[in-house]
């Protein structure tokens, strides 16, 4: 039974597994009216005050479409934080530092104002925070910002600026200033319109959870995305309706399929590729060369070389997975694995190969290029950006690892464990490695049938500045010339604004969500009053073209004003 405050107080009682079962406003709305018989001793008043106010804080921070019986791990990491944070508000701390990584995962700029008013409030009671956010809203409303890099990986690590958010506009040398000035913005694709008689898929009666026997249409070859306030039942039917689903159609099932009468337009892709944030894989030995297949050419091409060849080396010898010229010691993990009976396990750097991997004489094999001469093992310590000039004629190698270029992956290096990467990392090298097995391919003729791949994502622009996203816009645009089709759940305007077509759910999140609330290019979903994505688009869009016209005069003064000088 999905309960509702209404339906709560025209009953005698309810359970605590009633209560458990609704969403957080309604037991909010409850517990409001809710009344004991008189006389309360100190003790009941107290408990009631203090349901009331948690219940509220949860209101506060745009949790109110939870039910309070979801399960921990299927909350996003924003949502996490910001429980987090009305335990910090219950508690009432002081002088204290908080180091939230990006509250705002998962939430709709609607209700960003709402994490900020919290964010306030708990530094107005004597605290300090620290958040690490690329969200323009939360930006805006810092009492200082420290900008790092200039540039990712190797070329950052450095102080770019530290000031107001008024000072940062006329940074020189931040590139969030820019953003946040106007002086350069997420590219805006032409956007490709999309009629009842192109290809779809259609999905008839999506009732799973709160979404509300709904019928939805995709248009293939095109960029959607899929909006709407949080819980108003988004990833409901993207991964559980059409995504297993579909799978289950294609007899290829994944997990039970959401509710729904029909599925139409299966069969005009070849594939379904939900590409998540999941870790990929648990085992440190994978790494991006490995992922995108690059390490292989790496191995035959240090095979090649003279000295290897003298020592009768194999692409096998150059393997830290196996063969003979790994360490014999870490087997070639470049550590120690040591169990802890009470505690997490520890890894220790090995002291034989100091966490190279490789046998000192394999090492002794090094490729020349033009500039410098490396060994696998300083091969593997390369940034992405600095194997690509590294092997600058290798053109197999170059294949491989431009893939990772695209996504904006530049920076991490051949090496590294895909186990300490971020979410937002592991999404976007999931990309690379899709996007690097259709490096090949040849664009399909229009007529031809299936029509290549639908590749769903769960809100890719997690943990990425701007100026990233511009690079993910142009790797979808790509995915789509290859005829492949490319679904978005997404809260990022920037990355909406780029959109074919928008499918808006809502209007409001739990039982009051799960309805289409609009559907159409970003310029139609701008006007539409009754969309919160919408009335969001169109402010955003607003703002954009005035900073773009207040760059455009500040630049226009800076060169009337060096022509006076001169």
């Amino acid at each position: 039974v999905l309960w509702t405050s209404t339906k709560a107080n025209q009953v005698d009682g309810l359970t605590i597994r009633d209560l458990l079962l609704m969403p957080i406003n309604e037991v909010h709305s409850f517990f409001e009216v809710f009344k004991l018989p008189s006389p309360l001793d100190e003790a009941t008043d107290l408990l009631l005050k203090e349901i009331r106010s948690r219940l509220a804080f949860l209101m506060e921070v745009g949790l109110r479409y939870l039910t309070l019986d979801r399960q921990s791990r299927t909350l996003s990491g924003g949502e996490v934080q910001r429980i987090n944070l009305t335990t910090a508000l219950g508690t009432s701390l002081v002088n204290t530092l908080f180091v939230l990584d990006e509250p705002s995962i998962g939430l709709h700029p609607r209700d960003m104002q709402k994490v900020i008013r919290v964010l306030k409030r708990l530094r107005n009671a004597g605290n300090s925070l620290l958040v690490v956010e690329h969200d323009e809203q939360i930006m805006r409303h810092a009492d200082r910002i420290i900008d790092i890099g200039p540039g990712p990986g190797s070329d950052g690590g450095e102080v770019v600026f530290f000031g107001t958010p008024e000072q940062i506009l006329h940074s020189r040398q931040s590139i969030t200033g820019d953003y946040l000035s106007g002086k350069r913005q997420v590219i805006s694709t032409e956007v490709v319109p999309t009629s009842e008689s192109d290809p779809h898929i259609k999905i008839y009666g999506a009732s799973e959870n709160n979404l509300k026997s709904i019928d939805i249409s995709i248009p293939l070859q095109r960029l959607t995305c899929i909006t709407g306030v949080s819980g108003s039942g988004k990833s409901t039917l993207v991964r559980n309706v059409l995504f297993n689903g579909l799978a289950k159609l294609k007899g290829n099932p994944q997990e039970a399929a959401g509710k729904f009468k029909a599925i139409v337009g299966g069969e005009l892709v070849e594939e379904i590729i939900f590409v998540d944030q999941a870790p990929i894989g648990k085992t440190t030995r994978s790494n991006p060369a490995t992922y995108v297949g690059a390490f292989d050419a790496i191995r035959r091409l240090f095979a090649r070389e003279p000295l290897a060849i003298e020592r009768n080396y194999t692409a096998g010898t150059f393997s830290f997975n196996t063969g003979t010229g790994r360490c014999p010691t870490c087997a070639g993990s470049g550590f120690e694995h040591v169990e802890m009976q009470f505690l997490s396990d520890t890894y220790l750097r090995c002291a034989d190969c100091n966490g190279r991997r490789f046998r000192s004489e394999t090492c002794d094999i090094k490729y020349h290029s033009a500039s410098q001469a490396l060994s696998i093992a300083d091969v593997l310590d390369l940034t992405i950006d600095d194997a690509i000039n590294f092997f600058s004629a290798q053109k197999d190698i170059k294949q491989a690892l431009h893939p990772l270029i695209s996504v904006g992956l530049g920076y991490l290096t051949l090496g590294q464990p895909v186990t300490t990467l971020s979410g937002g990392e592991s999404q976007r090298l999931k990309l690379a490695g899709f996007l690097s097995k259709f490096s090949k391919a040849t664009k399909r003729p229009s007529t031809e049938k299936p029509m290549g791949s639908l590749f769903i994502f769960d809100e890719p622009t997690t943990g990425l500045h701007q100026d990233d996203i511009n690079k993910l816009v142009l790797t979808f645009r790509a995915l789509i010339e290859q005829t492949h089709s490319v679904l978005v759940v997404e809260h990022q305007l920037d990355l909406i604004n780029t959109a074919d077509h928008i499918i808006d759910l809502g209007p409001d999140g739990g039982v009051a969500g799960g309805q289409v609330v609009a559907t159409g290019t970003p310029d139609h979903i701008a006007t539409n009053t009754h969309s919160a994505t919408g009335q969001m688009l169109k402010k955003h869009r607003r703002k954009k073209n005035q900073h773009k016209k207040k760059a455009v005069v500040q630049k226009a003064q800076r060169e009337t004003k060096a022509i006076f000088v001169q």
